[in-house]
This record gives C-alpha cells, structure tokens and sequence, in this order.
C-alpha cells in the first residue's frame, strides 16, 4: 500500500516537472546558448510571480547581446512588477551606449514610471527635433507678432532645433514651455531693435539674442539653434497709435471748449437774467415819481416862481418851521404855470 502511494506521488512529480520541463525547457535553452544565465527554476518562479519570462527572456538576451551584461533579472522582474515597459527600457539603453550617451538603468526605469517615453528621448537625444515656434494650426499659419521700436511690426516664424536633456528629463519643463519662452524670448529682441530694418537686415540678430538668454534651463531640452524661418513686415503701430492719441486729444480739446461754451453761455443767462432785473428796478424807480409827484403837490411844495427866485426870507422861515410849509398861489395864478422838469417848479 505505501509502495503505491509513493508511486502516485512519484508519478505526480514526474508530470509536473515534464510539462514544466516542455512549457519552460525552450525558454531556458534559449536562454542558455546566447549566454544569458537564467535558472528553469528562476522561469517557474516567475510564473508564480505574475511576471511573463518569454518577455523577461527576450528583453535579457537583447541586453546580454548588446554588452549590457550589467542588467539583473531581478531589476527587469521589479520593473515589470511596476508597470514599466522593460522592452523600450532597454532598446533606450542599447541606443544610449551606441551613441555614446551617459545613461543607466535605474534613470532609464524611473523617466520610464514617470510616465515619459524614454526610448523616444533618447532617440531625440541622438536625433535632434526640430520644433515649429509659433506651432503650426490647422488652415492657419500663425506667426510672432513683435513691434520695434520705430513702431512697425514684424511678423516672425522661427523653427528651434532641440535635443532631449536626460539630466532634466524628470522633473523639467515640457516642449510648450519651451516654445512659450523662444517666442517670448523672439518678441523681446524684435522690441529691442531701434529699427525694424535691423531685424530685416540681420535675422540671426534675433537668434543671438535669444540664445543668450539660456532659455533651456529647468526644461526637458537643450536648444541647439534657433532659425528664423520667415519674417514679414506688418502694421505701423506707432502711427496708428499716435493717430489714437490725436483723435484723444481732439476729443478732450472739443470736450474742454464745449465747456467753456457751456460756461459763456450761462454767463450770458445770467447777464440777461441781471439785466431784466435792473429793467424791474427801474420801472419800480419809475412809478415812485407820480407818487413823489402827488405827495409833494399835496405837501404844497409846488411854487409859483422858480425856486432860485424865492425870497431868502421865505426860504429861512422854511428852514426854522419845515412842517409850515409855504401858502400855495391862489387858484387863478396857478393855471398860468406850467411844470418845467429842469427848474422843478412851473414857469
């Protein structure tokens, strides 16, 4: 009965280890004739591991081949494990030691899980980009649009060779921050120009200028010229603002001397407004001389003979008594005066 059993066990053993023998056997051999050295054991642990050895076969040979004997197994587990693509990972590393760029395995692995594509920046790197600034849209070939100091503007497209900087690749500003600061940095030169014939006389005058200003740092990419594609001549801004400015200053001009006709006008309102009141003082002066006019006849104040010719005796005894007053001339005598205005009396 043991006999048995341990020829079941034994029997069972003998399967497993056939079927892993034929599921992994190629794997190992394959592994074996090219140098790489990779235990059967080592393919069926990382089954159990959840990790494909045909690709952690295949990646190992492509690096043992290309002289990146460096590279454990365990370290290509790990980055599989962590989602990274081990394949780009290392056709990135055999292109760096072709060209002869400085790049290891844990910098390649960690652009790779920060979500960058490292093969392409190292083939960037080896192969610089050419970069359209401003980029192109589509239908729509827009331009930098920059006014020198004579007020003229240019219209400027600038094509910027860049290669992939490995060392801020993690952690550095992307291609649109790149062509942000070239068109900033294009704008700013063109504005330094005393003349925009400058500009048109010398591009590379803008290229220098921008250059000059290292406007790669803390970015992805290294800037290894700028060129000026085309440039164009644009509006005169400075006349249209100075045409604005005119047209501003007529206005407040126009504005001012409407106020001060606002003003003379109100004064003249108010001249006629004065003048009518004068004109009601006078009437009302007026209509006091027939009142002052009868008072003074019922006063008996009206003479007979001109005041000049009064006898001084009379004029006297007026001054002493005013309240007497003098007896007017009897009623025959009067109608043979008449009221002289000049003498104040009738004559």
């Amino acid at each position: 009965m043991n006999n048995f059993w341990f020829l079941v066990i034994a029997i069972t053993i003998a399967s497993v280890l056939f079927f892993a023998g034929m599921r992994y056997f190629s794997l190992w051999l394959q592994a074996y004739v090219t140098g790489t050295r990779i235990h059967l054991l080592s393919l069926i642990m990382m089954s159990l591991r959840k990790v494909d050895p045909q690709v952690i076969v295949q990646v190992k040979i492509m690096a043992v081949q290309a002289g990146l004997s460096d590279i454990s197994t365990d370290a290509l587990e790990a980055q599989y494990l962590a989602g990274g693509d081990v394949r780009r990972i290392t056709l990135a590393l055999i292109a760096a030691q072709r060209a002869q760029i400085e790049l290891d395995w844990d910098t390649a692995a960690a652009i790779d899980l920060a979500g960058r594509d490292i093969l392409e920046a190292v083939q960037v790197s080896v192969n610089p980009k050419v970069i359209y600034c401003p980029q192109e849209k589509a239908g729509v070939r827009s331009t930098l649009d920059g006014v020198s100091k004579d007020g003229i503007q240019l219209k400027v497209r600038a094509l910027v060779s860049v290669r992939t900087n490995l060392n801020q690749l993690i952690g550095g500003a992307a291609e649109s921050t790149v062509i942000a600061r070239v068109g900033e940095g294009i704008v700013s030169a063109i504005g330094a120009c005393e003349s925009y014939q400058e500009a048109l006389a010398d591009p590379t005058l803008i290229s220098r200028k921008v250059i000059n200003k290292g406007l790669d740092s803390q970015t992805s990419f290294s800037i290894i010229s700028i060129d000026i594609a085309s440039i164009e001549v644009g509006r005169n801004i400075g006349a249209q603002l100075r045409i604005t400015q005119a047209n501003a200053d007529v206005n407040v001009a126009r504005a001012e001397a409407e106020g001060r006709r606002a003003m003379a006008v109100a004064l003249e309102q108010e001249m006629l407004a004065q003048t009518q009141e004068n004109q009601a003082m006078v009437v009302l002066a007026e209509a006091q001389i027939p009142i002052a006019m009868a008072d003074t006849f019922r006063a008996g104040l009206l003479y007979s003979k001109p005041f000049q010719e009064r006898d001084r005796t009379q004029d006297m005894d007026l001054k002493r008594n005013p309240q007497q007053g003098i007896r007017p001339a009897s009623a025959p005598d009067l109608k043979h005066y008449s009221w002289n205005p000049k003498l104040g009396n009738r004559g």
